[in-house]
């Protein structure tokens, strides 16, 4: 298995391991939901008040001292760090043909080296990424509030790996053109003129990224546990979501390689975010349905309008 398909491969399996822990009662209240949702579903997953200790099962033991590893909610901003870091280590990696760069490409199988990347696409979707990075290391200070909440630690674990993967996805289908020659920031011509995709899809990120930062505002400015009322949210339950599939879409048909529609390495990206937050904002909508009543979300959206 060359770079390529082993960085697609981390991505799909990631996918599947989220799936597979948010498909059984048992497992979902466990290991998937978390703050004040982690106590709504646990109690909708089980109304029964749960049996002795000395009466579970060595399974159930083990679930629940693997449950037990926590972290503080706020650890989520470890999560933007990291993309950020991560944006500067492989753009400059990229730019300079640094070893670790070329541990990475060097081992991309001859038949995945074209098509490629242009070089001004690798470097418009890193700088996209550490933009995108940035915003949510930025958001994540400027809209923290205190709280007890917890978060599981496979949880926060798998986030650091999304980010660190995406370090690599950004630009790994390019490594046929990155290879060629020594590059440098001359190769960048900003006198060329975008073409339709890039005409289209990059207004497409930024207006996804703009919609994304109003709906975090507006959270933010919300009492706890408060029904957002805000119109992004009337047809929606978790816009944000929305906006965060747009984005990491956007990216994935910027990042085209020559004569392809889309980079299929940031659709496995796209798949992992598309389902982790899918299964995030339908544990958002039981959880407004037990706090404010089923009428309060009848008719919204959970996140992609429709169609979930």
């Amino acid at each position: 298995m060359d770079a390529i398909e082993a960085v697609r491969a981390l991505f799909v399996l990631a996918t599947c391991t989220t799936l597979a822990v948010s498909l059984p009662a048992a497992l979902r209240s466990r290991f998937v939901a978390y703050g004040a949702r982690a106590t709504s579903t646990s109690q909708a997953d089980s109304p029964s008040q749960p049996p002795a200790p000395a009466s579970k099962s060595f399974a159930t033991r083990t679930m629940d001292s693997l449950a037990s590893f926590k972290v503080p909610h706020g650890y989520f901003t470890h999560f933007y760090v990291v993309s950020v870091l991560s944006s500067l280590f492989w753009t400059t990696q990229v730019l300079l043909g640094g070893v670790f760069f070329r541990a990475i490409a060097e081992r991309v199988a001859p038949a995945h080296l074209q098509p490629s990347m242009s070089f001004n696409q690798v470097i418009l979707c890193c700088l996209l990424m550490l933009a995108q990075g940035s915003r949510r290391l930025y958001e994540s200070f400027l809209f923290a509030k205190p709280s007890s909440s917890k978060m599981g630690f496979a949880h926060w674990l798998m986030g650091i790996a999304f980010y660190l993967g995406m370090g690599v996805a950004i630009w790994i289908e390019g490594t046929g053109n990155l290879l060629s020659k020594k590059l440098s920031f001359d190769d960048i011509k900003l006198s060329n003129v975008p073409s339709l995709r890039t005409f289209f899809c990059l207004p497409l990120f930024l207006m996804a990224s703009g919609l994304q930062h109003d709906c975090h505002h507006y959270l933010f400015s919300l009492k706890k546990y408060t029904l957002p009322t805000h119109p992004l949210f009337r047809g929606i339950i978790c816009p944000h979501y929305t906006a965060e599939c747009i984005i990491y879409l956007s990216l994935a048909l910027l990042a085209a390689p020559k004569g392809e529609f889309i980079n299929k390495t940031l659709v496995t990206c796209l798949l992992f975010v598309a389902v982790n937050l899918g299964i995030t904002a339908k544990s958002t909508k039981t959880w407004y349905m037990q706090k404010f009543g089923d009428e309060s979300v009848r008719g919204r959206w959970i996140m992609i309008p429709g169609i979930y």
